[in-house]
């Protein structure tokens, strides 16, 4: 099998010296100059510095190389998705396109699969989430990752030929489930954030987890997944890693937020559309989505952080 990753950010740079270890991987990186400096440095210095790049990873700029390969790692943002499968008929066609990106498309409620099947239907699709950093994976530290697809045979597939002695895959067949976890995440560790950088204590961001876990599963379930799989690394665990570490994105947006500083708006944060999809939908459909509810209030500068506190902690008590 061979490997193509559409987006050389950090992930997807990190993908390939992770999987070019051991076999051949096609990087294609949008900008041809900063594809001719990793081939020429065999780094990626504006992404990913510090890390180097296998032999067997080759960098390109021209889509047309990725016709060879037969899996293609989708690492480029989830709102960004639909518009860049776009017009790649040729390039995609028959191949197993795996999305390495986590959110919920704005505009649709959709998710990274979604989004590729309605694109590219012709294709196979799966995706590759869980609690991960792009540091962790190029230095090839220890990661455990989920990979689901809807075909349990394409699945296994997958699960060998991506999995290496320090990639960990375990699969599933519930991708809605894998999609949401991965997604939702995100937006319970911007909450964390704006805990942590409010001062609202270590306990507030305890508080904030668990019962984002269970919002987590609630709208899973909603969604016909199994809340089993929010249990796993695609819920739970990137649920753990997100809101705890200062090397997520979503977790430093949220700092920002609550310690009332700016942020660097060159900086995907997939969680703040997340949380807006969400709540919006949560309204729609009379789902109690508090947590989502009062971040995508926050993104929308509707509420600052002490009135989105009072909001969370002035709702009816409850059974856990």
């Amino acid at each position: 099998m061979s490997v193509g990753v559409l987006g050389a950010g950090a992930f997807g740079t990190a993908l390939a010296i992770s999987l070019g270890q051991t076999a051949p991987v096609l990087l294609w990186a949008r900008d041809a100059k900063q594809a001719q400096l990793m081939h020429q440095n065999r780094e990626n210095k504006a992404r990913l510095p510090g890390f180097f790049l296998p032999e067997n990873v080759v960098v390109t700029s021209n889509l047309a190389d990725l016709q060879k390969c037969d899996v293609l790692l989708l690492a480029v943002p989830a709102q960004k998705l639909r518009q860049f499968l776009r017009g790649l008929d040729q390039v995609v066609a028959g191949k197993t396109l795996v999305a390495c990106c986590k959110g919920i498309e704005l505009e649709t409620g959709m998710g990274p699969v979604d989004i590729a099947r309605e694109i590219c239907p012709q294709s196979e699709h799966a995706i590759l989430t869980g609690p991960s950093f792009a540091n962790d994976i190029a230095k090839g530290l220890p990661t455990a990752l989920t990979l689901a697809c809807a075909n349990p045979d394409r699945a296994r597939g997958l699960q060998q030929e991506l999995s290496n002695s320090t990639l960990r895959l375990y699969r599933t067949t519930d991708v809605t489930g894998a999609q949401l976890g991965g997604a939702l995440k995100n937006v319970i560790a911007i909450a964390c954030g704006a805990a942590i950088g409010a001062r609202l204590g270590e306990s507030a961001r305890a508080a904030l987890m668990t019962r984002g876990n269970a919002e987590m599963q609630r709208y899973a379930q909603f969604k016909g997944a199994d809340p089993a799989t929010l249990s796993g690394l695609s819920g739970f665990g990137d649920l753990v890693l997100t809101c705890t570490s200062d090397l997520s994105r979503n977790y430093r947006f949220g700092l920002s937020l609550g310690a009332g500083k700016a942020f660097d708006l060159e900086t995907t944060v997939e969680g703040a559309a997340t949380a807006c999809a969400v709540a919006r939908d949560a309204r729609e459909n009379a789902l109690d989505m508090p947590i989502s509810s009062v971040v995508a209030a926050l993104v929308e500068n509707r509420l600052d952080v002490a009135d989105a506190m009072a909001t969370l902690l002035s709702r009816s008590l409850k059974e856990e």
